[in-house]
């Protein structure tokens, strides 16, 4: 993206949608001065959805190299010279990164729908992040030939490197102050959402930065300008996205699994017959580690994620100690970031098709005319309730179906669809599920998560 001229940023003010990112450069708040899990803030700023890439759509190639879609399950295709092979579930698993093993961990489940007053707030946000990237742009454009611009040049990159760094800071905060039990979900979610917001503007005053640098003679881009693209791109998220769009309005409300830890979090959702999953780990991350290459990244999770890894050769971009890698399968996306100093995946997105979900084991009851199976996966993992008629086979729509973890109260799932399915997420510890059309009920208790599928370097 290149950034507007002032002018122009003045009537995006006027007729800005209802979207918007954090202004960068404002001094993030501390964990002390988190509001309290009693009034949770709503979400006052985020990049607009419109131009959010999601997982499987990646950035120009001017920054981040391309990324091919993943396929349908139903089709094969070619993809240089090789043909795709077709998924046999029966043999598959998704790895999938979680909190550290022994870690103290908190988990929790909360909803998230829209909010109109935040809403209002990202729109006024997103000028005043456009404003201040072309300041920026003005002020490289105004700067005198020659040394003088590489100055200005030189110096905003400093500028974005330090606020990278206070970037990193503030999500290692949250992360840690919601597993202190010190802010909620909502305050958590809110706040990953405002740094991938921030996060992304930087890296699209970068590519302005970038171009500058090559339009001014005798002068190109510094190396380390893509080496912080890639360092800014590990703070989005494809869960951050979808929170985003359902406090706009823009989807219906979703239930988001929130599990943290010292240094670690982990966010899933289930939207538009997908799961979805992103992972963050500070502990796998040596921010002042060498670097590494594209190969010995593609290595690194090629071992970790082999059932994956054997699906679709990976691609790789990135530039000194991160390496960004994406494998697009047949039934979604795994995309990890690679630290070089410790030559492990530190961050982790993942989309699955939930119709091809592999990593599942049913249990079943019969009862007052129902037959009902729940799919139990890992905690996190996505949770589908199907509901058939006992006698003659058929799927029972509109039925209500409710889900209780341990000793706590029973919260409504949703109703079955036409195909008698209801889908939620995997608690972490022993729930209950029950289908009521009354006077009918059924009830599966002390349902057990499965353990979760780890990549191999961290099992």
């Amino acid at each position: 993206m290149r950034a507007l001229p002032i002018a122009a940023v003045a009537v995006l003010l006027l007729v800005a949608p209802v979207a918007g990112v954090t202004a960068p450069g404002a001094v993030s708040p501390s964990t002390d001065s988190a509001p309290s899990t009693d009034s949770a803030p709503s979400i006052d700023s985020a990049p607009s959805i419109d131009s959010a890439p999601s997982i499987d759509s990646a950035p120009s190639t001017d920054s981040a190299g391309p990324v091919d879609s993943p396929l349908s399950a139903d089709s094969a295709s070619t993809v240089t010279g090789q043909t795709t092979p077709q998924i046999d579930t029966a043999n598959l698993t998704f790895r999938t990164l979680s909190t550290p093993s022994g870690a103290e961990t908190r988990v929790s489940a909360y909803t998230r729908g829209p909010d109109l007053g935040s809403s209002l707030g990202f729109a006024t946000a997103d000028a005043d992040a456009a404003f201040e990237t072309a300041a920026v742009v003005d002020r490289i454009e105004r700067a005198e030939a020659g040394v003088e611009r590489q100055q200005q040049i030189l110096a905003e990159l400093n500028r974005v490197e330090r606020a990278e760094v206070a970037l990193n800071s503030r999500q290692t905060a949250a992360f840690s102050a919601h597993a202190a039990g010190e802010i909620s979900d909502r305050e958590l979610v809110d706040e990953l959402v405002r740094v991938a917001a921030t996060a992304r503007e930087y890296d699209e005053r970068l590519d302005a930065i970038d171009a500058l640098a090559e339009s001014t003679d005798g002068f190109s881009s510094p190396g380390r300008l893509d080496e912080l693209q890639v360092a800014l791109q590990v703070y989005e998220g494809p869960v951050r996205d979808r929170a985003l769009a359902a406090a706009r309005g823009q989807s219906s409300p979703n239930e988001l699994y929130v599990a943290s830890s010292q240094g670690a979090v982990v966010l899933a959702t289930v939207v538009d017959g997908e799961y979805v999953r992103e992972v963050f780990r500070t502990d796998r991350w040596d921010r002042g580690g060498g670097d590494i290459s594209n190969d010995a990244a593609i290595e690194m999770t090629e071992a970790a994620y082999p059932e994956t890894a054997a699906l679709r050769e990976p691609d790789a971009f990135g530039a000194g100690s991160v390496q960004r890698i994406t494998i697009p399968h047949e039934v979604g996306t795994l995309r990890t970031f690679v630290s070089g100093g410790t030559e492990q995946v530190f961050v982790e997105h993942q989309r699955i098709d939930l119709s091809a979900f592999p990593d599942s084991e049913p249990v079943t009851a019969a009862g007052d005319g129902f037959n009902v199976t729940v799919e139990r996966t890992y905690p996190g993992g996505p949770v589908t309730v199907t509901v058939l008629d006992d006698e003659t086979g058929e799927p029972v729509p509109d039925v209500t179906v409710t889900k209780s973890v341990g000793d706590g109260d029973s919260q409504t799932i949703g109703t079955t669809d036409e195909e008698g399915v209801v889908r939620t997420l995997s608690p972490a510890e022993t729930y209950r599920i029950t289908v009521v059309d009354e006077p009918r009920v059924v009830v599966l208790g002390d349902i057990e998560p499965l353990p979760t599928p780890r990549p191999v370097d961290d099992e």
